[in-house]
């Protein structure tokens, strides 16, 4: 199945997608939710769409982060060696962890803020992970049952706050906007090989990031079974995989984004998101 939420920021409703066409299955009376997912919910749902008539939604119709918000966003940074090397970081040797604020999802389409006395906001195409089910101390060869779906993640970044101000990255990584998540979840059987998807991204049409999951440091089941031996994950949690190289931070000189720019990224069999920077205004 594939996922959405849609309608107004803060009001969306469940929708899916078959062959194409979103539908409504607010019927359902569920969000996906950590509860929904914790209890059977992709199972309630599959029977909801068999058993009912189903309304169609339009085609333009504004879509949110095709999951509520989670308990944690999850971060795995410097898992692609090119992307490692273009930044002169050495590769890890065990997954970096890293967290976004829950506060910082916003739909696929909708504007990235550049935040307030920010000259480095960058831009990241990742494959993301939502966990199925509660997670804890995980083996890595049962790793994948705890996978609800995969979802297109642009892990925004402003590199100035992340690497040179004292702490940690989660400086630059959790302002508000930071995560457009979407635009749907795909349950795995949707997606075929998770380790052989093209991910890329431009910025105002040129191609900046053009890679492929192929080429992780460290395999998804391997990041799902390492990152529950520290916390524990629950259903609808998103863990970030990571990006490749062509972010602005390697460019020589570095090239960051500015209002008005236009990013579009996309990765096989998970749909394409674009995003208008705009300054920062007070909510």
């Amino acid at each position: 199945m594939k996922l959405i939420r849609f309608g107004e920021k803060g009001k969306e409703k469940p929708g899916v997608i078959i062959n194409d066409q979103q539908y409504d299955v607010s019927g359902l009376g569920e969000d996906y939710t950590e509860h929904f997912f914790e209890t059977d919910g992709l199972n309630r749902l599959a029977s909801f769409i068999k058993n009912n008539t189903l309304n169609t939604i339009a085609s333009d119709v504004r879509l949110g982060s095709p999951i509520t918000r989670p308990s944690k966003i999850v971060c795995i940074g410097l898992n692609y060696a090119d992307h490692a090397k273009e930044t002169n970081a050495p590769l890890p040797p065990e997954p970096v962890i890293f967290m976004k604020s829950t506060t910082s999802l916003t739909g696929p389409n909708d504007e990235i803020m550049i935040p307030k006395n920010s000259v480095k906001t960058d831009w990241e195409v990742e494959l993301a992970i939502v966990i199925g089910k509660k997670a804890a101390y995980v083996e890595e060869a049962e790793a994948l049952d705890y996978v609800a779906g995969y979802v297109l993640h642009n892990d925004v970044s402003e590199r100035e706050f992340q690497l040179e101000r004292n702490g940690t990255w989660d400086k630059g990584k959790g302002c508000d906007t930071f995560a457009p998540l979407g635009p749907f979840l795909a349950t795995p059987d949707e997606l075929g090989d998770i380790d052989n998807l093209r991910l890329w991204l431009t910025v105002n049409g040129q191609k900046m990031q053009d890679g492929n999951t192929a080429n992780f440091i460290f395999k998804i089941p391997h990041i799902i079974s390492y990152v529950s031996q520290f916390m524990t994950l629950l259903p609808g949690d998103v863990i970030s995989t990571g990006t490749p190289a062509g972010v602005g931070l390697g460019f020589k000189p570095p090239v960051y984004l500015k209002p008005g720019d236009v990013v579009e990224l996309g990765i096989d069999g998970l749909g394409t998101s674009k995003q208008t920077l705009v300054s920062y205004s007070k909510s």
